[in-house]
């Protein structure tokens, strides 16, 4: 990103990267894949997953140096921390008794995927409140540092059982009390929620809004109807991704919207895509980038995850190259 300041890969900007139902990703390919019959995969892969999992691999990625807050349980937990210890990702991790869960990625020769989440593991009201605690102990020693810039915690993810569904707007509360910023990508009750506690920025796509708001998205300009209602239900701004066509902005002050839009490209996956636009659009807010700018580089970095060969391994070169070829327009 050639807006950047060069030093903005070293500790001027602190960012949380939040995970209440974290996961191992098990990525299978297939010559071909024939539901009902017995398929044998040509090759797996296994890698920390869940969605504030990716964001903190696409920061760490960027240059950024993210810190990873979540549960994790029984080998698959230990797993999962050991593969973000691997990509030198900071953790602060919050024990529970249940295993993390296992979620399938099913690739086929003809480019089709298929996704099978699992729910994951009941958290107890002991273990929430430990992440509570743990949260508010990293964002309060954060706040008590006079060197850094800007400090984005960002929020992102389904919730597991046993955890309340105002989670996500108490987590808002705690990182506001810390002089942070709050993004947001859920879904859901999460969501509806966490709207009436004021976070900065909400990234979710054109399914999610369509639940949120009740806006029939087919379009741009319907998609930034559903973006400005996701501001007038709270949100400080707010994203609506249309996949491969893109993002709609809008924020609380401007009464245009944002779109920002590239060349569509022959994807190897597209999981992981939001959650690189949303690292994407939070490594540039945090550097002070416009609005506009954000967006932009926050669709590079959506597209570039089409070429990964990983969720969220995006390269930067790929981001430079697509970013050139972003389209941005105000929209009435």
């Amino acid at each position: 990103m050639d807006n950047l300041p060069a030093d903005s890969r070293g500790s001027a900007n602190a960012f949380f990267c939040v995970s209440l139902n974290p996961a191992i990703d098990t990525r299978l390919r297939f010559d071909e894949f024939v539901p009902g019959r017995v398929n044998r995969a040509s090759s797996v892969q296994r890698e920390p997953g869940g969605k504030a999992a990716h964001v903190a691999m696409a920061l760490k990625a960027l240059s950024a140096a993210p810190t990873w807050i979540g549960f994790a349980g029984g080998a698959t937990g230990d797993e999962l921390l050991r593969g973000l210890r691997s990509q030198e990702i900071d953790i602060l991790p919050v024990p529970v008794a249940q295993s993390t869960r296992v979620n399938l990625e099913i690739l086929d020769a003809r480019g089709e995927v298929t996704e099978i989440l699992e729910p994951g593991g009941a958290i107890t009201e002991c273990e929430w409140s430990e992440f509570q605690r743990v949260c508010a102990n990293a964002l309060h020693r954060e706040f008590q540092k006079k060197t850094t810039h800007k400090k984005i915690v960002l929020i992102s993810g389904s919730l597991p059982l046993g955890v309340p569904g105002e989670a996500y707007a108490q987590l808002v509360g705690l990182a506001h009390s810390a002089d942070c910023l709050a993004f947001v990508d859920s879904s859901g009750l999460a969501l509806s929620k966490v709207l009436a506690a004021g976070p900065d920025f909400v990234k979710i796509n054109r399914e999610e809004a369509e639940l949120a708001t009740q806006v029939t998205i087919h379009d741009a300009f319907s998609a930034a109807q559903a973006a400005r209602k996701l501001v007038d239900l709270g949100a400080g701004s707010a994203a609506v991704s249309l996949g491969e066509r893109g993002l709609v902005g809008v924020r609380k002050s401007d009464p245009l919207a944002v779109y920002a839009w590239t060349t569509p490209l022959a994807a190897i996956s597209t999981v992981g895509c939001g959650d690189a636009a949303l690292a994407g659009f939070a490594l540039a807010a945090a550097n002070e980038l416009s609005f506009e700018q954000s967006l932009a580089f926050a669709t590079a970095c959506g597209a570039a995850n089409c070429l990964a060969a990983l969720p969220c391994r995006i390269v930067r070169d790929d981001i430079s190259r697509i970013e050139r070829d972003v389209h941005v327009e105000r929209l009435e």
